[in-house]
C-alpha cells in the first residue's frame, strides 16, 4: 500500500525539478536532492568519486562551467555538504538498501540532467499555466528525467516500510548525463553494477502514450558512437598566399560530405549524421581549424563499430586529402543490448498486479540509450535486465519546447517498480 501523501509529493519533486533543470555532470542540486533524501529515509548512500570514474565521462563540460554549475545549485538552496561530495562534475549519487537477509540485488537507474532546450512560454504549455516553467534560460526538462527522478524518490520514500519480509538488497542508480550516452559508462566502470542480480531501466513516454500503459521491454535500440574531430591546418592569405595555406574548413567540408555517402550496413538499420560543423576566422582567411561533430548508429553494437570505423577512416582520408591534421575524441556511446526474457516477465506479472491498463510486451525505442552499458555489464555475468517504457500523454515530442507528461503516471509507476522488487525479493 503506498503513502496517502505520496501522489501529491512526486508532483511537488517533478515540478521542483522542472524548474531548476541541470545539463549532464552539472546536476548538483537535483544529485544534492536526491542524497539527502536518500539518507532520511534510511539508504545507505555513495555519491561522486564513490560511484563514478572521473576519466570514463565523455563529453566533459569546461570546468568553468561545472564551477558556475555548482555556485548556482548553492544559490538555490542545494545542500553544501552533499554538493561538496559531488566533486567537480562527479554528480552519481546510488543509494542501497539491505534488507539484511541474503538474496538477489536489484537496481533501478534514474536518469537526472536535462537538455539545452528553451522552454515555450505559450499559455497552453502547462507548466506555463501552473507556474513550474524553466527558471534556468535554455535549459529545460524536455525528456521527462525531472519525472524519472521524481519516481526514483517517491521509491526512497516508500521501499523501507515495506520491506520486512524481503530478502536481498535494493540499489537506485542516479545517473548523471544520459542525454549524449556521455554518464552510464563511468558509472559501469566504478563497479556500481558488480553485484547486480535484476536490471531495470525505465522511461516516461517514448513510443507508449497511453497513462496506465505498460511495455515490459524496447525493441529498436540503436548502438551509438559521437565523435568529435578537430581538423588543423595552415592559416594563410586567401587573396596573395592561398598556396601556403592549408585549408582545414574545406577539409572538413569534404568528410561531412563523405561521411554521409558511407554505405549503409546490409545487416541491419545504420545511421550517420553531422550535427555541426564550424571553423575559420573571416572570408579572406585560409581557414586553419574547424570542428566537425558527428554520430552513427546501429542496429546492433557490430554494426554501430562498423559505422564508426568507417566514419574515423573518411575523417583521415579528407584530412590527408587536403594535408591537414585531424584529431577524433569519442564524445559517447551505447550498445544495443537485449531486453531478456526474465526480466520481461517480471515486469508483466509486477504490471498486472499493479493495475496496468494494457500491457505490451515490447515496444520501439528508435533512439540510443547508454543504460544498455548497464545493462551489458548486468547480464555479463549472468544478470536479467530490461528497459521498460511507462505510458504518458505527450503533448509534443521528447526534446521539444513545449513537451510535457502526464504526473498521474508518476503514482503508476512507483506502484509498478514496488511490484517489481515484490515479485523479486518477497520472502518464498
Amino acid at each position: 500500500m503506498l503513502p496517502a501523501s505520496l501522489s501529491a509529493d512526486l508532483t511537488r519533486w517533478r515540478r521542483d525539478f522542472h524548474r531548476h533543470p541541470e545539463l549532464g555532470f552539472c546536476e548538483f542540486r537535483t544529485a544534492a536532492t536526491v542524497a539527502a533524501t536518500l539518507a532520511q529515509h534510511g539508504w545507505q548512500v555513495a555519491a561522486g568519486a564513490e560511484v563514478m570514474r572521473a576519466e570514463a565521462r565523455m563529453e566533459v563540460p569546461p570546468l568553468a562551467e561545472i564551477n558556475a554549475a555548482r555556485a548556482e545549485a548553492l544559490r538555490d538552496g542545494a545542500d553544501p555538504v552533499w554538493v561538496a561530495r559531488l566533486g567537480a562534475g562527479l554528480t552519481g549519487v546510488v543509494g542501497t538498501f539491505d534488507t539484511g537477509r541474503p538474496g538477489p540485488t536489484v537496481a533501478f537507474r534514474v536518469d537526472l540532467d536535462a537538455l539545452p532546450v528553451r522552454e515555450s512560454t505559450d499559455a497552453t504549455h502547462v507548466p506555463a499555466r501552473e507556474n513550474f516553467l524553466s527558471t534556468r534560460p535554455g535549459r529545460m526538462h524536455a525528456c521527462g528525467h525531472d519525472g524519472h527522478t521524481a519516481i526514483g524518490l517517491g521509491l526512497a520514500v516508500t521501499l523501507p516500510a515495506l520491506a520486512k519480509n524481503w530478502r536481498g538488497k535494493i540499489k537506485l542508480i542516479f545517473q548523471p548525463a544520459e542525454e549524449g550516452c556521455r554518464g552510464a559508462k563511468s558509472m559501469v566502470a566504478a563497479g556500481v553494477l558488480a553485484d547486480v542480480d535484476f536490471y531495470f531501466a525505465t522511461h516516461l513516454g517514448i513510443s507508449l502514450t497511453e497513462t496506465g500503459a505498460v511495455s515490459c521491454g524496447t525493441d529498436h535500440i540503436l548502438a551509438t558512437t559521437k565523435l568529435d574531430a578537430t581538423f588543423r591546418g595552415t592559416a594563410a592569405h586567401a587573396g596573395v598566399d592561398p598556396h601556403l595555406g592549408r585549408n582545414a574548413l574545406l577539409a572538413a567540408a569534404t568528410a561531412t560530405v563523405q561521411l554521409h555517402a558511407i554505405a549503409r550496413h546490409g545487416a541491419g538499420a545504420s545511421r550517420v549524421n553531422v550535427g555541426l560543423l564550424e571553423g575559420g576566422s573571416g572570408r579572406n582567411v585560409i581557414a586553419d581549424r574547424a570542428v566537425l561533430k558527428l554520430e552513427v548508429r546501429g542496429e546492433t553494437t557490430p554494426i554501430c563499430q562498423w559505422m564508426a570505423v568507417e566514419a574515423e577512416r573518411v575523417l583521415r582520408a579528407a584530412a590527408a586529402m587536403h594535408a591537414v591534421e585531424v584529431a577524433i575524441e569519442n564524445m559517447g556511446e551505447a550498445g544495443s543490448a537485449p531486453c531478456d526474457d526474465a526480466a520481461r516477465a517480471i515486469v508483466r506479472r509486477a504490471a498486472e498486479k499493479s493495475g496496468a491498463t494494457r500491457i505490451t510486451e515490447f515496444s520501439p525505442l528508435g533512439g540510443s540509450e547508454d543504460a544498455t552499458l548497464m545493462m551489458d555489464a548486468v547480464q555479463a555475468r549472468g544478470g536479467s535486465a530490461t528497459y521498460l517504457l511507462v505510458g504518458t500523454p505527450l503533448p509534443a515530442g521528447h526534446h521539444h519546447p513545449r513537451f510535457d507528461i502526464d504526473e498521474a503516471a508518476l503514482l503508476r509507476a512507483v506502484a509498478l517498480h514496488t511490484a517489481i522488487v515484490r515479485e523479486i525479493l518477497a520472502t518464498p
